[in-house]
């Protein structure tokens, strides 16, 4: 069913199966200070990594059109899951319908676009859930722009679960990051950059770099979506026209506010209020 749209200006709408997405939104705000955004985290239903292809599009469409609702004319989907498996037959077969003027963009291209500058072996690897790893978005995508960059994927279905539990920087997890890590390695000696393909991912960085080589670049996606999204807005004036400007950030969550509450503080440095919303 077609959202009910009113075309005044509204919010910058930031869209992500759980808390990951927080990482992107801090990027962005930080880029982009004076626009006001919507965070909206389908925690209730999160993980996505692991969830079939229709599921995650079915999904993803039902928060699109919510944040349409809400009169966001661009939103974000920070979270790779979603942008792998949900953004591509969102902007082909449904923004037509909803509203050729509306825009949703994703997160693995802006990250590709960055790698060639990143790798002089042009071998990269990626770490991801076990959804984005299946779907192939980063090679594919890769090979769009650099078709001589080899790409070496590796699912970390743990990965997400220690951020979440607040175990990120607990000695337990070096298990987990090293296992991961020694397979990807093991897979492609020559790698020199490795994308971290989930917006959790950014929290393991330290402990990342603890088990990475000196010499291996280890990206992070959100300050590369915000340059993205910053330099698509000074192209689009029309969009950015319709994007409001007053600095403000609301947070919506399909779980219980206090638990969101509770675990958005390990993604941001502040305190938020947020509101409990159902999607269907």
């Amino acid at each position: 069913m077609k959202p009910n749209l009113s075309q005044a200006p509204g919010p910058i709408g930031v869209f992500d199966s759980g808390y990951g997405g927080l990482t992107i939104l801090s990027k962005i705000r930080e880029a982009l200070p004076q626009y006001d955004y919507i965070y909206l985290g389908d925690n209730a239903r999160a993980p996505y990594g692991t969830r079939s292809f229709e599921i995650v599009y079915e999904f993803t469409l039902q928060a699109v059109n919510k944040l349409f609702e809400m009169g966001c004319h661009l939103v974000i989907l920070a979270c790779n899951t979603a942008s792998a498996k949900a953004l591509r037959t969102i902007q082909m077969n449904d923004l037509p319908d909803i509203d050729p003027q509306r825009r949703v963009l994703g997160v693995i291209r802006p990250t590709v676009e960055c790698i060639g500058d990143m790798t002089h072996n042009r071998h990269v690897g990626v770490f991801a859930t076990a959804g984005t790893i299946k779907s192939e978005s980063y090679p594919l995508e890769i090979h769009k722009l650099f078709p001589d960059i080899h790409v070496s994927g590796e699912a970390c279905p743990m990965w997400v679960s220690l951020v979440e539990n607040n175990e990120a920087n607990d000695p337990g997890a070096d298990y987990f990051i090293k296992k991961y890590t020694d397979i990807l390695l093991e897979k492609d000696p020559l790698i020199d950059a490795i994308i971290l393909g989930c917006t959790h991912y950014p929290l393991l960085l330290p402990k990342i770099r603890q088990f990475v080589p000196s010499n291996i670049k280890v990206v992070s996606q959100g300050e590369y979506v915000a340059a993205s999204l910053k330099d698509y807005l000074y192209r689009h004036p029309e969009m950015a026209a319709k994007c409001t400007e007053g600095g403000e950030c609301t947070f919506y969550t399909t779980e219980a506010e206090e638990k969101f509450t509770e675990s958005a503080s390990t993604f941001l440095n502040e305190r938020i209020s947020v509101k409990r919303i159902t999607l269907e």
